[in-house]
């Protein structure tokens, strides 16, 4: 199946021929093969892998010349439940494989240090997080657990919370490992929907209680009761309830008449207006 790319995406060799190419190259170590969302993928015997691995690197037309990673996975339910993976990478070609075996618990896979240095610290993570064994590999200890580490993390059957747990001890001052406790001291629950909202005050929320009668803040608290707000007695209340405090009336609106009958030269005359100038003659004129 043709797999259209990105534009940015490099230019990579058509997978076309690898499996037959592989097939023959390969023989009998081959169990299965797959061609998935662009990528070959080989199952070969898990005691050809070596023989396996340095044909599809030194076989003209396959070439894949680098190992990438060694990957491992656990399936409980199967006789060999675990699967590991190897990712090699073609530079001529610019194209990918990847190279299944199956074992046990028991059963090593055969090292492949011999054709790649680097698979001696590929295999020891797969050790350390699976337990699978490598047959041949001069240093299979553990690489990304801590010294003493019981059990391999990566299994299913492997606890999400561990075994042990380790913190620092001031008795003795050094790291010391215990069993592993989940204290709830700091740990809340509700159980209420989002939209009920909790019995418990969050934090902010206390100042929306009611305020006592003078609070600083000018506005008045949301749930604050009626009457909360007392009233401030003035020496001379600032009203206008009759027209007299405003300088309305009759009197106002006779002279406010006067003023209006008025012709409009006595009107001019009266007014305030500034004198005016006039106008500049230019520079130069007679």
């Amino acid at each position: 199946m043709a797999v259209k790319l990105a534009p940015h995406v490099p230019k990579t060799a058509s997978n076309d021929g690898v499996i037959d190419a592989a097939k023959k190259a390969l023989g009998d170590a081959i169990l299965e093969t797959k061609d998935h969302v662009g990528e070959v993928i080989l199952t070969v015997k898990r005691e050809e892998i070596a023989s396996a691995l340095k044909l599809l690197r030194d076989t003209p037309g396959l070439e894949y010349q680098q190992l990438m990673e060694i990957a491992g996975v656990d399936y409980p339910d199967r006789p060999e439940r675990f699967e590991v993976v190897y990712c090699l990478l073609s530079l001529t070609k610019n194209r990918r494989i990847q190279v299944k075996v199956a074992t046990d618990e028991q059963t090593p896979v055969p090292t492949v240090t011999g054709l790649w240095p680097v698979a001696g610290w590929l295999e020891r993570e797969v050790f350390d997080m699976y337990g699978v064994g490598f047959a041949g590999n001069p240093d299979l200890r553990r690489i990304l657990t801590d010294y003493g580490f019981e059990g391999h993390p990566q299994r299913k059957d492997f606890p999400l919370t561990g075994h042990v747990e380790l913190r620092y001890s001031e008795a003795e001052k050094r790291v010391v490992y215990e069993p592993v406790a989940l204290p709830q001291d700091f740990r809340t629950f509700d159980f209420l929907m989002p939209w009920e909202g909790p019995e418990y005050v969050l934090p902010g929320d206390e100042k929306a209680t009611a305020q006592a009668a003078g609070a600083p803040s000018p506005a008045p608290a949301p749930n604050a009761p009626k009457g909360e707000n007392p009233k401030t007695a003035a020496e001379t209340p600032k009203v206008t309830e009759k027209p007299s405090d405003t300088g309305a009336g009759k009197p106002a609106d006779v002279q406010a008449k006067k003023e209006a009958r008025k012709p409009r030269t006595a009107k001019a005359a009266s007014e305030v207006s500034k004198k005016t100038r006039a106008p500049r003659k230019p520079k130069g004129s007679a």
